[in-house]
């Protein structure tokens, strides 16, 4: 996967007040310095709670319970980086549910951002390469498809055909996009959740977001 950059979490939960934050350097705050986990069914192991329920419900039921999911080190998570992997892991499946949840946690602890196809450029290449004196060429083969000229018309050179394939196209382009999309909304159900709740004891989360539409502004 190419990525669009590389973050380092350069943000610390509040003491006296709470921080201003976006949400992705909240995400790599919890992910890569607090390293927390997800855990997909954190309050149903422990309370015996249907499976389902939406993400509020269950980031209050976090402190109501005192669970605390597995940061992966010797000393506990930060509690704010604690909401932030419960709201991860019980994203919706109209924002891509867990598949979104752990493709989220991987670019965070990574600090890098999907690629929404910026070095794709559409191209034609030659299905096989091969080698000889002279270099490389590209493979040929007897053309026995449509539009074939009949054996008696072809010469001993006659009838070959490089076989290609094309690379970039725009389905592939198309398809890079709606992945930067989905995850950009995902993003942007993460923030309006916590924004809506103020649970966080160190941080406050702003507006600030990736751009929505990143190759609308590469001319």
């Amino acid at each position: 996967m190419n990525h669009e950059q590389f973050a380092v979490a350069k943000v610390r939960p509040g003491r006296a007040g709470k921080v201003p934050v976006s949400i992705w350097d909240l995400l790599v705050w919890a992910f890569q310095v607090e390293r927390v986990g997800l855990d997909f069914d954190e309050v149903g192991s422990t309370s015996g709670v249907r499976p389902g329920v939406g993400m509020e419900y269950i980031l209050m039921k976090r402190g109501d319970l005192g669970c605390s999911i597995d940061g992966g080190g010797q000393s506990d998570p930060h509690p704010d980086a604690d909401l932030v992997a419960s709201a991860v892991s019980c994203l919706p499946e109209g924002c891509g549910g867990r598949g979104m949840a752990v493709a989220i946690a991987e670019m965070a602890r990574s600090g890098c951002w999907p690629d929404w196809g910026r070095n794709m450029v559409p191209g034609c290449e030659p299905v096989e390469w091969r080698r000889c004196k002279h270099g490389m060429y590209a493979a040929r083969s007897l053309w026995d498809g449509l539009d074939r000229w009949p054996a008696h018309l072809l010469g001993q050179s006659d009838g070959y055909a490089c076989r290609v394939v094309f690379t970039a196209t725009p389905a592939d382009i198309a398809r890079a996009r709606r992945a930067w999309l989905g995850w950009w909304g995902a993003l942007l159900e993460l923030r309006c959740t916590f924004q809506m709740r103020c649970d966080l004891t160190g941080f406050e989360v702003v507006d600030e977001m990736p751009p929505r539409s990143p190759w609308k502004k590469v001319s």
